[in-house]
């Protein structure tokens, strides 16, 4: 088949866009041609910006069979994919969010018939009315595809910043009591399910989360993160998240909205059609596959976001975090 990837280079396209290439396919990617290194040689690479509206028009003049679409986040971008791709593709799939479902998490495992309302983050809601504007109309055959937290080059924090201060021996917020549980996928595992359903028949006017069917509580995620780093005493203090928002209300929709309550996602419908997998990147090797490949560094930090994490911890706790 032939596939466009918009986008291509990302924390979960990448990977998408080498499994497509290892079972046969034409592949092409639009993206501003910054960070192409590490594509397949196969790939063609057609340099655009997607706000670029006659570089990015120009696709409507290509027929591809699948179109995979990474950069969309407003229902106005949505409406302009409708017009511009319909009759240019014969499946248009979206990556929508699995943070659109429900909020709060009253009924697990979370499964592709739960309602989407998440009052609590406006990047859901919009994805979420993305996704109603492709099931309203029928001229463009589409899938939509939830992932929750997948990753390739950053290792999974609930925050930001985390990494750094764990490399600098400094203390980590952790919201709630660290004992919610967490789906946390590697993009190469994403990416086999997610490649065959492109062009699956079964897959069309569909919704399909991908995630590993393993949970791991925050506390053990920054346990696996530290000894990916060699940390070997990780000082993690817990907080409340409606505290932690008090501090920072641009926390909301990442905590209420998505990490703070446990989760468990059913994946039986995507394999009904693409058949059994496993997810084999477990939390522990996948830090290590991190740390081995993109090394983070101590010093790549906000400054005003350390001072409010040494904040919090200080009158949370009452200690000093700069004491050793």
């Amino acid at each position: 088949m032939r596939i466009l990837y918009i986008g291509g280079t990302g924390e979960i396209s990448f990977e998408c866009v080498h499994e497509s290439i290892r079972l046969g396919h034409d592949v092409t990617v639009f993206n501003r041609g910054n960070r192409n290194v590490g594509l397949p040689e196969q790939v063609h690479v057609i340099v655009g910006d997607v706000e670029d509206a006659a570089a990015y028009g120009r696709l409507a003049t290509e027929r591809f069979d699948v179109v995979c679409q990474f950069r969309l986040f407003t229902p106005d971008a949505m409406r302009r994919d409708v017009e511009l791709f319909t009759g240019h593709c014969g499946q248009y799939l979206f990556i929508s969010s699995a943070s659109a479902y429900a909020k709060p998490v009253r009924n697990l495992p979370i499964t592709e018939a739960t309602p989407l309302h998440n009052p609590y983050w406006a990047y859901s809601r919009a994805k979420a009315a993305m996704e109603q504007i492709l099931k309203a109309q029928s001229a463009l055959q589409y899938t939509i595809v939830r992932p929750s937290h997948t990753y390739r080059a950053k290792m999974p924090t609930a925050l930001g910043g985390e990494v750094s201060r764990l490399l600098r021996d400094k203390p980590v917020v952790v919201h709630g009591d660290g004992e919610s549980l967490w789906t946390v996928t590697h993009a190469r595992d994403f990416a086999r399910p997610f490649a065959r359903l492109l062009g699956a028949p079964a897959a069309l006017g569909e919704a399909f989360h991908i995630t590993s069917d393993r949970q791991w509580s925050w506390n053990e995620i920054f346990e696996a993160i530290a000894a990916a780093l060699g940390v070997t005493s990780p000082r993690l203090v817990h907080v409340a998240s409606d505290t932690l928002i008090h501090y920072k209300p641009e926390w909301e929709g990442p905590l209420l909205g998505d990490k703070s309550p446990s989760v468990r996602f059913d994946n039986n419908k995507v394999k009904s059609v693409v058949g059994a997998f496993e997810c084999p990147i477990d939390l522990w090797r996948g830090m290590r596959m991190v740390a081995e490949e993109f090394p983070p560094r101590a010093d790549a930090f906000d400054p005003a976001a350390d001072a409010l994490y040494d904040r919090i911890i200080d009158e949370q706790t009452g200690f000093a975090p700069t004491l050793a």
